[in-house]
């Protein structure tokens, strides 16, 4: 079943954050006043103890600054992170300033996060764009990296000469993908975007303004831009080219809105796995049975995550409010059967059994991410 529910990364996570909330209907006999008052924001006591229990991990954040708030919320949540360095800028000369950002984080963490590294693809015409780019990941596969990182610029804004947009699969980044696959890493891979940045301007979209501010992204119309699909097949290749090398889709492997199609590639590549970074909107919306027996069946192969993120100069305090309101938003939502109040409408928690969040939270991203959890916690 597709779902067109659009979405942008602080829409999303905003909406956690305000909808996060629960509301227990009045036993049979009571009057509509003994209506408990709906619960928003971080975790109960209770609720508190069972999600430490997990020994949670959020494999998908970006975290660029030594923030003493936020390791004391992930100490008191007993979580771990996977901190992510992203090349964002076409114009940056290297990648120094953002890996110095995320390892001082790391290194000052007490053992609660661990980096995913990355290269600059905007480099790919260098002579030395190949070996620079492995001695970096390797590096950082020496310091500790877990995983390596691509993103959507490859396929959305990377061009050649020509202007041509490069793909996933094309032959440059063929000895990346060799190196992390020999050295036992995993590929974090976020190519394409929802549905919406290719398809006409929808101003009642959640992303419609996110999208307008930022047309870098918006593809439509936009010149020799490939399609969504085209790009999630030059992905698929990539998984074809290299059966021993881990590839964790990002965003549900941006097929968040057609879960057959998700499902299809679970079922094809057998070194596919997803995370639900940014997506858990798209879960909410499915029938609670739909999502309960996809969950269920998929048990093995979908990953906890958010994409939380804490720029360098954004305010600690208030990002650690906002972590704290949609994990115990997400919890209540895995791991409940309360009614949760999300944007104009109820849903159901899914309840799914204690094994089940285990692997979510916990299993998946060992197996995974192996070195996702560092030896010193």
């Amino acid at each position: 079943m597709k779902w067109q529910l659009a979405w942008t990364f602080l829409l999303i996570y905003a909406a956690a954050a305000v909808c996060g909330c629960r509301a227990t209907l009045p036993a049979q006999g009571t009057s509509s006043s003994a209506i408990e008052a709906p619960v928003t924001g971080p975790f109960a006591v209770q609720e508190l103890q069972q999600f430490t229990a997990l020994d949670p991990i959020d494999t998908h954040t970006h975290v660029y600054q030594n923030a003493p708030e936020l390791i004391a919320l992930l100490e008191r949540l007993n979580l771990h992170i996977l901190d992510i360095v992203v090349a964002r800028d076409p114009d940056q000369k290297s990648l120094d300033v953002e890996r110095r950002q995320v390892s001082d984080f790391v290194n000052n963490s007490h053992g609660h996060a661990t980096m995913c590294t990355t290269f600059d693809p905007f480099l790919y015409r260098e002579p030395s764009f190949k070996k620079t780019a492995i001695a970096e990941i390797d590096g950082d596969f020496n310091h500790g990296a877990a995983a390596v990182k691509i993103w959507k610029n490859i396929g959305e804004q990377v061009k050649d000469p020509k202007g041509n947009y490069l793909m996933p699969d094309d032959p440059v980044f063929e000895p990346i993908y060799k190196e992390i696959s020999d050295r036992d890493k995993t590929l974090i891979a976020h190519v394409a975007d929802p549905n919406t940045i290719w398809e006409p301007p929808t101003p009642k979209a959640a992303d419609y303004e996110y999208y307008m501010h930022h047309p870098e992204w918006y593809m439509y119309k936009k010149a020799n831009a490939p399609s969504k699909a085209a790009i999630l097949v030059a992905r698929d290749h990539v998984l074809e080219m290299n059966p021993k090398l881990r590839v964790v889709g990002a965003h549900l492997g941006s097929m968040e809105a057609d879960f057959k199609q998700l499902a299809d590639h679970l079922d094809r590549y057998p070194n596919f796995a997803v995370d639900i970074a940014a997506r858990m909107p798209y879960v909410v919306m499915l029938p609670r049975a739909d999502a309960i027996a996809f969950i269920e069946k998929y048990q093995d192969r979908l990953i906890y995550a958010t994409d939380h993120s804490l720029a360098a100069e954004a305010k600690a305090q208030d990002a650690v409010k906002q972590w704290e309101s949609s994990y115990a938003f997400d919890w209540r939502f895995l791991a409940t059967s309360d009614l949760l109040q999300y944007r104009d409408h109820q849903v159901q928690g899914l309840a799914l059994p204690p094994a089940v969040l285990h692997k979510l939270y916990h299993d998946n991203a060992l197996h995974w991410i192996p070195g996702v959890i560092t030896a010193q916690r």
